[in-house]
């Protein structure tokens, strides 16, 4: 399968102007304990929406603010996030992004990050390399913890993780060079495929918070495990490691389990 990766590149970039709108951001509705939605989430998922219709009419459409209950699984479909990391942009606390991938048959073929407050771009296509502004980008060569830079998420919308997260954190924490929390699993996933982090770990998430960014790392030359050392399944949610690869293995074999 091939996609236009500069035509899907501009389309996702074009979304940009949504972020600077104040008004649209500043409409928030809570959906669920510390899960917030604006005007922005909507207007981003929909402008997408349409625009990727019009261009690849036959692909399926799976975004965060919408019932995806009739997506065929094994076909072809756009995973989207329009807006994650969207407490960051309620706060103003410039760490959103948008986040596409686009799985066939259970593989993801293509992903886009777009960080429209630094003007970031990360995408990769699945056997052609990873690249950050159109530049290649490798994970680092870090073997260590005492090497490493880790960034943990915190699950904020279901609070019954905190102690199992926390425990794990702490170990993490001590045996790490240090932790980051930026509050976007797809940024954080692409900061480890440039080799800014070491790895990213967090629990429960969502498939539109990490498709696109498995495979940016894995086409980066790291590796997107479950707790358990398993690829994980795209379309579902699960317990996700990004990672240099090495790291990975470590964090799973001593850490979360």
């Amino acid at each position: 399968m091939k996609i236009d990766m500069e035509k899907l590149i501009q389309l996702v970039m074009e979304t940009q102007s949504f972020f600077t709108n104040e008004e649209a951001a500043s409409q928030v509705t809570m959906k669920g304990v510390s899960d917030y939605v604006t005007q922005v989430d909507y207007q981003v998922q929909e402008f997408l929406k349409e625009r990727l219709r019009e261009e690849w009419p036959d692909f399926q459409f799976m975004g965060e603010e919408k019932d995806n209950s009739d997506i065929d699984f094994d076909g072809t479909f756009w995973i989207l996030d329009p807006v994650d990391g969207t407490t960051n942009l309620i706060h103003d606390f410039r760490n959103s992004a948008v986040s596409l991938g686009l799985c066939d048959k259970g593989e993801m073929v293509c992903g886009v990050v777009y960080q429209p407050f630094s003007g970031e771009v990360f995408h990769a296509v699945r056997g052609e390399g990873a690249c950050l502004n159109q530049k290649p980008i490798h994970v680092s060569s870090a073997a260590s913890m005492a090497e490493s830079l880790i960034s943990i998420g915190t699950t904020p919308y279901e609070h019954e993780y905190a102690d199992r997260n926390f425990e794990i954190f702490k170990k993490v924490f001590l045996d790490c060079q240090d932790i980051r929390r930026i509050g976007s699993a797809a940024i954080e996933l692409c900061f480890v495929a440039c080799g800014r982090l070491e790895a990213f770990f967090e629990m429960n998430l969502k498939p539109w918070d990490y498709a696109a960014g498995l495979l940016i790392i894995e086409e980066a030359g790291g590796s997107v495990t479950d707790f358990e050392g398993r690829k994980p399944q795209p379309w579902k949610r699960g317990n996700i490691v990004g990672s240099n690869g090495r790291l990975g293995q470590i964090l799973v074999e001593q850490y979360m389990n």
